[in-house]
């Protein structure tokens, strides 16, 4: 088993979710219904500043190759805040961190944090173009590009997630670990999707 074959098979195992995470409905939800360009601004850096402190906890409490990774992501994420908060008069981060931060951080070992990095990774890049849909409909092509740009970061954090799998995992029972953990953050976040849309009446799934 190699790197490559965990972001496939993440994705073939967790498709529906993954394809609701990046739906329109997205925004609703992280919103709680009210899609306003601050509250949209508001929602973006509180996931950007919870990021931001997953990464910095994992990389005091990691060592070697992932220890550089975590940090590098906890940097980036850093300064995705700043970029966002600079288009709010002010922000106070959140003090609810969102399921899938908290369940990222009850992960200590490192094949598992691995395999986490790669499911927050996956569930991000699902809902990020969702910030850049909604700029562009409201006419607000430099925010647009602001979230293409961020979206842009998380190509950066590909390349570092099949790295870190290559240096963690040995064995194919390493990888399967890694996928067990990735598919249990991109459940967490759906779950809390779902139980966010059913809180405002809205029915999660699509309506064909």
């Amino acid at each position: 088993m190699t790197p490559d074959d965990v972001f496939e098979r993440v994705r073939e195992e967790n498709d529906t979710a993954l394809s609701r995470l990046g739906s329109s409905k997205s925004l609703y939800a992280a919103t709680g219904g009210e899609m306003e360009t601050e509250n949209v601004l508001r929602a973006a850096a509180d996931a950007e500043y919870a990021a931001y402190e997953t990464f910095q906890e994992w990389a005091d409490t990691s060592e070697g190759v992932a220890q550089d990774f975590y940090r590098e992501t906890a940097d980036e994420e850093a300064s995705h805040y700043d970029r966002v908060v600079a288009e709010l008069d002010d922000h106070v981060p959140s003090d609810e961190v969102s399921a899938m931060h908290e369940h990222l951080r009850t992960i200590d070992d490192p094949i598992e944090r691995a395999g986490g990095y790669v499911g927050r990774l996956l569930a991000t890049r699902a809902s990020k173009e969702q910030y850049v849909g909604f700029f562009v409909g409201q006419a607000d092509p430099q925010t647009a590009q602001l979230f293409r740009d961020l979206k842009s970061d998380l190509d950066d954090q590909d390349v570092r997630a099949r790295d870190l799998l290559d240096a963690t995992c040995d064995t194919a029972e390493d990888y399967q670990r890694a996928i067990d953990t990735a598919t249990e953050v991109v459940q967490a976040a759906y779950d809390e999707y779902t139980a966010q849309l059913d809180s405002l009446g809205v029915n999660p799934k699509p309506v064909c």
